[in-house]
C-alpha cells in the first residue's frame, strides 16, 4: 500500500493498493456515517459491505450513467436528513465514477459540507475520477454540467475491485490510462511495454497509482482547473461531443474515440510529431479496435465543452511530444472540417 497526500485547498489522503479497504471499518464505527452506493456494487459486495458498515444508514443508487441527475441527488439528500446526520458526519462513496460524482455532491451540499470519503470501485474511478475532488450531476443531456469542486477527506483506491469487473469496463478504465500515457511520459513508456497485456490485474494495479500520482501533482499545483488541469480533459472534448450523440458505448471508450481524433488533428496541423502521434493512435486502436467514424451530427455538443472561452471556439487539449501537450483552440467550423478529413483517413 502507498499514500499519495493531496495538498490542495484542503487535505486529502489517498491510500492505494490490496488492502486499502481493510482500513475502513474503523472510521466507519469512528463517526456517525451514511454509506452511498449502486446496486450492482450491492449485489456483488454485500456481505463485504454489511461486514465494514453494519447497520450505517445506505443508499442504494439504481445503476447507470442515467442516474446521476438532480431527482436521484434529492432523493440522496433526503436520506441523509432522515439519517439525521450531523456537520460532523462522514458519506461513505463506494463505487464508479457515478456514485463518486453524485455522492460528493451529496457531502458538498449537505449541511454546506459533511466529511467525504471515496471508495471508488471501478478501474475509471480508481485512476481517475475518484481523485481531485470534482463533483456533478448530469442536467440536460450534458454530462457533468452542475457541479462544485469538493475534495474528499480521503481516498482508498484497492485493486481487489478489479477482479469482478467486466471486460468492458476494464477497457473504460483504459480509455483514462491511454489518456494519462498521452500526458505522463513514464506513463507512457510502461503502457507502451504492456500493450500486449493491459488486462493484466498487477498491471493495472501498478499504473493505477501511477495514475494518481500524475493527477494528484496536477491538482496540487491547479484545484479549481483554471490552467494545467484542464490537460486532463485530453480526448474529453471529442470524446463528450461522441457520447452525448451516441449513448452506447462507455465513458472510457468515448474519451479513446477522442483521442484518436484530436490527436490525428495535432498531427495534420503539425502540433504533434508524427511518430509519437502514430503510437498513441496504436495505444488507442490496442484498447478499442476499429475506430468509429463521425460525422458532423456527432460533434455539436463540443460547443458546450466546459474547456471552450469564447462562443464557437472549441478547445482541445493535444499530445505534442512525451510528456509534453497544449491546448488547441480552433472556430467550430474549422474544428469540424478536420475531424470530417480524420474521419475520411478512417475509411479510405
Amino acid at each position: 500500500m502507498k499514500e499519495i497526500v493531496l495538498n490542495a485547498s484542503q487535505k486529502s489522503v489517498i491510500t492505494c493498493g490490496e488492502g486499502a479497504f481493510e482500513k475502513i471499518a474503523p472510521l466507519v464505527k469512528a463517526q456517525k456515517s451514511f454509506l452511498l452506493t449502486d446496486s450492482n456494487v450491492f449485489e456483488l459486495y454485500g456481505g463485504l459491505i454489511r461486514q465494514t458498515f453494519g447497520n450505517t444508514p445506505c443508499y442504494v443508487l439504481p445503476a447507470g450513467e442515467e442516474n446521476k441527475n438532480f431527482a436521484r441527488l434529492g432523493e440522496i439528500l433526503s436520506a441523509m436528513g432522515e439519517a439525521e446526520l450531523l456537520r460532523t458526519s462522514c458519506l461513505f462513496a463506494l463505487g464508479g465514477g457515478v456514485v463518486g460524482d453524485i455522492g460528493g455532491l451529496a457531502a458538498a451540499l449537505y449541511m454546506r459540507g459533511i466529511k467525504c470519503v471515496q471508495i471508488p470501485t471501478t478501474l475509471l474511478a480508481q485512476v481517475d475520477s475518484s481523485v481531485g475532488g470534482k463533483t456533478a450531476v448530469d442536467m440536460g443531456g450534458i454530462k457533468n454540467l452542475v457541479g462544485a469542486f469538493y475534495q474528499p477527506e480521503l481516498v482508498f483506491a484497492d485493486p481487489m475491485f478489479f477482479k469482478t469487473l467486466p471486460v468492458r469496463e476494464i477497457k473504460c478504465g483504459l480509455g483514462e490510462i491511454v489518456k494519462y500515457a498521452g500526458l505522463d511520459a513514464e506513463i507512457y513508456r510502461e503502457v507502451v511495454k504492456h500493450k500486449d497485456n493491459l488486462y493484466d490485474l498487477s498491471f493495472l494495479a501498478e499504473i493505477t497509482y501511477a495514475c494518481i500520482s500524475h493527477k494528484a501533482n496536477v491538482v496540487r499545483k491547479d484545484e479549481r482547473e483554471t490552467g494545467l488541469r484542464k490537460s486532463l480533459n485530453m480526448g474529453h472534448t471529442t470524446g463528450h461531443a461522441y457520447e452525448l450523440y451516441d449513448k452506447k458505448m462507455s465513458h472510457g471508450e468515448y474519451v479513446l474515440v477522442g483521442m484518436w481524433y484530436e490527436t490525428e488533428i495535432a498531427k495534420r496541423k503539425g502540433f504533434c510529431k508524427e511518430e509519437y502521434a502514430n503510437s498513441l493512435q496504436e495505444l488507442v486502436r490496442a484498447v478499442l479496435g476499429k475506430i468509429p467514424v463521425l460525422d458532423e451530427a456527432c460533434l455539436k455538443g463540443a460547443l458546450m465543452d466546459k474547456k471552450n472561452e469564447k462562443a464557437g471556439v472549441v478547445t482541445f487539449v493535444a499530445p505534442v511530444s512525451k510528456g509534453i501537450f497544449d491546448l488547441v483552440k480552433l472556430p467550430y467550423e474549422e474544428y469540424v472540417a478536420e475531424i470530417l478529413k480524420a474521419a475520411e483517413a478512417i475509411q479510405c
